[in-house]
């Protein structure tokens, strides 16, 4: 019997850069056509990875913009220091990165994790920052009592789901997003393949930071335009969460109707979001 073809969906260019103090980043890379095209930076989630969050918005992102795709610390082909990680140094890379390009501002576009790593790549390095998207994202995330227990038991539970992050299981929580018969199915194989690159101590690391993370303290001063996609069925990001942190960036707001899966769950519907905020953001009024 013959091996079954791995199908790979369209990707962006990638390339290695070498960052002085830090080390070989991978990144994805499309340049434009237009040189006065807007530069989007994509900051993707916990556990996943610039393809693996982005790849259904590659290819109507690239109609408009140059984009940059970075993997953060621990994450597909990110780096891999041994020290704890913290989102302040995932912010520090994505930094040197748009520095190491010869770019003078980005609009970050940041899912999930990437919205706190957004929002500290705005604190930290706001003279490249010339606009933000964030996605199924909160301003703080351990706020209510059974966030707090969700992620003790996860912390807890972290050498158990360590050892069961195998491709069959990772099947398996794929077919709520990724159900027989989608469109993505053919995909699926790489996907699980994605996934596996991960480091799972540092993803484990990752998820003790982001329970720490909170800008309430800061969010409000933010000055540059933001938009918001907010999705409308999350249950990981519950909407409450997302809307609190919308109003207090004062983002326009585009809803999106899926879950925290939305990505490969609605691929079209949030490539077409994602695309509609950042031209919210990036094109001049007339």
């Amino acid at each position: 019997m013959k091996n079954a073809v791995l199908e790979i969906p369209p990707l962006l260019p990638g390339r290695v850069i070498v960052l002085p103090g830090r080390g070989e980043m991978f990144i994805r890379h499309h340049q434009h056509d237009n040189v006065d095209a807007p530069t989007v930076l994509l900051l993707h989630g916990w556990t996943g990875s610039s393809d693996l969050q982005f790849f259904t918005a590659y290819e109507e992102l690239a109609k408009n913009n140059s984009i940059v795709g970075v993997d953060h610390r621990g994450h597909g082909r990110g780096l891999r220091p041994n020290s704890p990680f913290a989102l302040e140094d995932c912010a520090d890379d994505a930094a040197d990165i748009v520095r190491a390009l010869g770019l003078e501002q980005v609009t970050t576009v940041g899912y999930s994790m990437g919205g706190p790593i957004s929002l500290l790549l705005w604190q930290r390095h706001p003279e490249l920052v010339s606009s933000m998207v964030l996605q199924a994202t909160a301003l703080e995330w351990n706020g209510t009592r059974n966030e707090r227990l969700r992620w003790r038991a996860g912390h807890f539970l972290a050498p158990v789901i360590r050892r069961l992050s195998t491709p069959r299981m990772i099947k398996l929580g794929l077919r709520r997003a990724i159900p027989r018969g989608h469109e993505l199915s053919r995909y699926l194989p790489w996907i699980i393949g994605e996934i596996r690159r991960n480091d799972q101590w540092m993803m484990s690391e990752a998820g003790r930071a982001l329970s720490k993370f909170d800008a309430r303290n800061f969010a409000a001063t933010i000055t540059v335009p933001t938009a918001y996609v907010l999705t409308t069925r999350d249950r990981l990001v519950l909407p409450h969460k997302q809307e609190a942190l919308a109003n207090a960036i004062k983002a326009t707001v585009v809803q999106l109707d899926g879950d925290h899966l939305a990505p490969m769950q609605v691929p079209h519907e949030f490539s077409e979001a994602t695309s509609r905020a950042v031209a919210l953001v990036t094109q001049s009024p007339e």
